[in-house]
C-alpha cells in the first residue's frame, strides 16, 4: 500500500427502493489523508485497499469512531459517531488514487473536494462521471429516485404537506452540500456541485458556474462558466455572456480566463484569454474568427485567426461598427504582437 490515500470522507446519502445511491453528502472531505485514517479503516470496516465505498452500520460506525478518536483524529471521529446515528444510509469512501470513479459516492466525494476548495477544476479524474450520477428529483425532501416521484408526491398530498420538486438533474445545487466562504451566491440553484468558487466571488441572478469550472476569487460573475473553465482573479463576466467549455463544442481546447479580464453582456469566448483582456459586449469570438490586429493608428498590421491569439495579454477585442471586422488592438505595439504571433508558427 501507499504511505498515503488520495482522498477520504464519511457521507451520509440517500438511496433508492433497490438500495441503490442517488447522492452523497461529506461534511469534512480529506484530500491526502493521513496513512493512520486507512490503517483504522482497514482494521475496523473491512478496508482492503483500492478505491472502496464502504456502507457501514452503526457497530462498524461506533468503532471506527473510537479508533479514530484514540489516534487524534477528533473531527473525523465525531463525523462517525453523528454517521452511526443516522437514519439515512451512511458510507465511508476512501480513495487510494485517482483513478476513474467506480460509484456513485466516489463521483460525489470528487465533486466535494472542488467545492470545498481542496483541489481546483483539472485537478481530478472525473472522466465517466456521468454513468455514475443519477438523474434524480431534488426536491424539499431531498432526493427522490424518478421512479418512486410520483408515490412520494402522492404520500405527500395525503399526509397534507407539498413536496417541490427544485430541478430533475444529474447534479444538485452546490449550497445543499457546501457553501464556501466569503461568497455571495444570489440565485444558488445556479451553481451545481463540483463547482470551484473562489473567495471574494459574487454569482448574481444570471451568472451560472458548471462542475469542474469556477473562479479564483474577487470576480463578478453574471455570465456562464461552463465545464471545464477557469476564471482568474479580478476578472469580471458581464450579463448573458458565455464561455465555451469542453462538453459545448471547444473540443480538447481548454478554455481559461486570466486575471483582470473583462467579458461585456452577452459577449462570449471559445478561446483562453491571457491576462487584461477585454472582449466587447456583444462580441463572440471562437477559435476560427477572424481578427484584425490594429496598430496604434488603427491600421491593420495583420489578419489572424483568433486562436493565434489565445493566450496573449494585454489585448482588446471588438468589433468595427461600420464594416462589421473583429479587431483586436493591444497595449503593446502592433510589431511587438507580430513577432510574438510569427514565433509560434
Amino acid at each position: 500500500m501507499n504511505p498515503m490515500s488520495f482522498a477520504f470522507g464519511i457521507g451520509i446519502g440517500t438511496q433508492n427502493s433497490k438500495g441503490e445511491w442517488l447522492e452523497t453528502f461529506y461534511q469534512k472531505p480529506l484530500y491526502m489523508p493521513e496513512a493512520t485514517i486507512r490503517e483504522i479503516a482497514s482494521n475496523t470496516l473491512g478496508y482492503q485497499g483500492g478505491n472502496q465505498a464502504i456502507e457501514a452500520d452503526a457497530a462498524q460506525l461506533t468503532q471506527f469512531a473510537e479508533a479514530l478518536r484514540s489516534a487524534g483524529q477528533d473531527d473525523q471521529a465525531r463525523l462517525a459517531e453523528k454517521a452511526a446515528g443516522s437514519k439515512r444510509p451512511a458510507v465511508v469512501t476512501l480513495l487510494d488514487t485517482d483513478d476513474t470513479a467506480s460509484s456513485t459516492p466516489e463521483v460525489y466525494l470528487k465533486l466535494h473536494l472542488i467545492s470545498h476548495r481542496l483541489v481546483k477544476p483539472h485537478g481530478l479524474k472525473l472522466d465517466g462521471i456521468f454513468g455514475l450520477l443519477p438523474n434524480v428529483a431534488w426536491t424539499s425532501e431531498g432526493a427522490i429516485d424518478l421512479n418512486e416521484l410520483a408515490d412520494r408526491q402522492m404520500d405527500a398530498r395525503t399526509e397534507d404537506r407539498l413536496l417541490e420538486v427544485k430541478s430533475v438533474d444529474k447534479f444538485p445545487q452546490m449550497t445543499d452540500y457546501v457553501v464556501p466562504r466569503g461568497v455571495r451566491i444570489a440565485d444558488t440553484a445556479r451553481v451545481r456541485l463540483g463547482a470551484y468558487v473562489g473567495e471574494g466571488t459574487t454569482v448574481m441572478h444570471e451568472g451560472f458556474i458548471n462542475f469542474n469550472a469556477g473562479t479564483e476569487g474577487t470576480s463578478m460573475i453574471e455570465g456562464r462558466i461552463s465545464a471545464g473553465v477557469m476564471v482568474g482573479k479580478g476578472s469580471d463576466l458581464g450579463g448573458g455572456c458565455s464561455t465555451m467549455g469542453t462538453l459545448s463544442g471547444g473540443g480538447n481546447i481548454i478554455i481559461a480566463v486570466g486575471e483582470n479580464c473583462l467579458i461585456g453582456a452577452n459577449a462570449g469566448i471559445g478561446i483562453p484569454l491571457g491576462d487584461r483582456t477585454t472582449v466587447e459586449a456583444g462580441l463572440y469570438i471562437t477559435a476560427g474568427t477572424k481578427v484584425a490586429v490594429l496598430d496604434d493608428k488603427n491600421e491593420v498590421v495583420q489578419t489572424v485567426k483568433a486562436r493565434d491569439l489565445a493566450g496573449k495579454p494585454d489585448l482588446l477585442f471588438r468589433r468595427n461598427s461600420q464594416n462589421g471586422a473583429v479587431e483586436c488592438k493591444t497595449n503593446k505595439t502592433a510589431i511587438e504582437l507580430n513577432e510574438a504571433l510569427h514565433a509560434n508558427n
